[in-house]
């Protein structure tokens, strides 16, 4: 607003609140009037309030059309940086004014952002008392016999919100602790897994205008093969299956989702590979989904997933490395000459089932096949898991797994056999965002395999029990 529009609004202002005064008093000498002169002085009197009044009207379209003007202009240099609005000041005996918010959008960044956090320790025994206190065939409760620090975790999220005309968003999650190693440990899955092991996903959204919206990630991203999640807090019990450790973990690349209707939705991925945030050959993967949903008690997925799981380079990170090697950022590798290009298929499907308010039932079926070369005999790897919960109580709940994985050729254990497990879990809900988990876990298999306390005797079982603490509080709702 110019400096002219400024004093002819502040000039204004007090011609007119002068005029009122003028017009009350006139009012009040014309009340007077009536009652000690004439009836002539009465007719003098009425006529110049009249005038008055007719002049505070002009007066006041004035000021309105003043302001009207000089809006746009305010707001045009305010965008500009020209313009510092000056903010009233408060008196000490005045109470701050609540939900204030700063004059600059700039200064609200974090204005519909989630910063949330999960701590997950655990003390686990297992009765084969094996050598290491190592369970096999977990995923994060690696260890026996210790308090372990599963995971520590920092989940940062600005998501996009169409329904305001916010199209777009980003999510970062970071994790620390053994399921860290177990998700970003392997070098045989990553090439350098030290760059990016702390950082579980990292990915921006874009959700495009086309039909009812189509939604775009670019990044790292956990997959969604297979009916558990990273989080413990989100799954039925404290343990996480076969299934899990086996399926991928996360995924580098693109993701879209496209609703169609109110029953299903398309997924589309086009990524580097399973668990590589940098590739180890030029082949792209890719990921085909439907999302069902045949009542809001049910949801279904199906998913089938193509993929080259066989690196064309390897890198050299510890030593006895051969002479006059390329590098990448100063790390060396060489090609693998007629490197393997056989394919991976994993067809996958969960569905997921709310029976009651307390019950919850889910049932996950998978089958995998993959060659080393197009031209090799396939190993195969079966079966699937059933899951149910009940809560007895807003604090108590129980929950049941029992799984099946036929594994021939060794993809997931690297010897043929066939491998069961149960699983029973205790929820005892403290408070919001503390909970106690007590499981009970049998492993066993067809075959020698587990761990025992003497190095090279095997068992065909180990069972396990576990008590799990989580702790998270932040804003996100709902699953993270």
């Amino acid at each position: 607003m110019s400096k002219l529009i400024r004093r002819t609004l502040a000039t204004t202002a007090r011609t007119t609140a002068f005029v009122i005064c003028v017009v009350s008093s006139a009012s009040a000498i014309g009340q007077t009037a009536t009652s000690e002169t004439s009836t002539h002085d009465d007719s003098d009197l009425r006529q110049q309030v009249i005038e008055l009044r007719a002049l505070v009207g002009k007066l006041q379209a004035r000021v309105d059309e003043l302001e009207k003007h000089s809006q746009p202009q305010q707001a045009e240099a305010t965008a500009s940086g020209l313009v510092t609005v000056a903010q009233p000041q408060q008196s000490a005996s005045q109470p701050p004014a609540a939900n204030t918010r700063p004059a600059s959008a700039s200064s609200d960044f974090l204005h519909g952002t989630t910063i949330n956090f999960l701590f997950d320790a655990y003390y686990e025994y297992n009765f084969n008392n094996p050598i290491g206190r190592v369970n096999l065939l977990r995923a994060y409760d690696v260890s026996s016999n210790a308090i372990s620090l599963n995971q520590a975790d920092l989940v940062i999220e600005n998501a996009a919100d169409p329904a305001k005309e916010k199209r777009f968003g980003l999510r970062l999650d970071f994790q620390y602790g053994q399921a860290t190693q177990t998700l970003q440990g392997n070098p045989l899955n990553e090439p350098r897994p030290d760059i990016y092991r702390n950082i579980f996903q990292a990915y921006g959204t874009y959700v495009a205008p086309i039909g009812s919206g189509l939604t775009l990630d670019v990044g790292k991203f956990a997959s969604s093969l297979g009916v558990e999640g990273n989080y413990t807090k989100d799954q039925m019990n404290y343990s996480r299956a076969y299934w899990f450790n086996f399926l991928p973990f996360y995924h580098m690349g693109l993701r879209a989702n496209y609703k169609l209707n109110n029953v299903l939705a398309l997924n589309y991925w086009l990524v580097n590979g399973t668990q590589q945030t940098e590739p180890f050959n030029g082949f792209k993967d890719q990921f085909f989904g439907l999302a069902i949903q045949p009542a809001k008690t049910i949801t279904w997925n199906v998913n089938y997933y193509l993929g080259q799981e066989h690196p064309d380079v390897i890198f050299f990170p510890n030593g006895n490395v051969p002479p006059n090697l390329p590098t990448e950022q100063g790390l060396p590798f060489e090609p693998i000459v007629n490197a393997p290009s056989g394919k991976l298929h994993i067809f996958d499907t969960y569905a997921t089932w709310n029976t009651t308010p307390k019950l919850t039932l889910a049932l996950e079926g998978d089958y995998v096949v993959e060659r080393l070369f197009t031209y090799s005999h396939p190993s195969m790897t079966a079966g699937g898991a059933a899951y149910a919960r009940y809560q007895t109580s807003p604090k108590v709940a129980f929950a049941a797994r029992a799984e099946y994985l036929s594994d021939r050729g060794g993809l997931f254990t690297g010897l043929t056999q066939a491998l069961k497990e149960t699983t029973f879990t205790t929820d005892y809900k403290l408070a919001d965002g503390f909970l106690l988990r007590g499981e009970w876990r049998r492993d066993f298999s067809n075959r020698p395999f587990f761990l025992t306390s003497n190095l090279g005797i095997f068992k065909k079982e180990q069972n396990t029990s576990t008590l799990g603490m989580v702790w998270w509080f932040g804003d996100k709702q709902g699953t993270w």
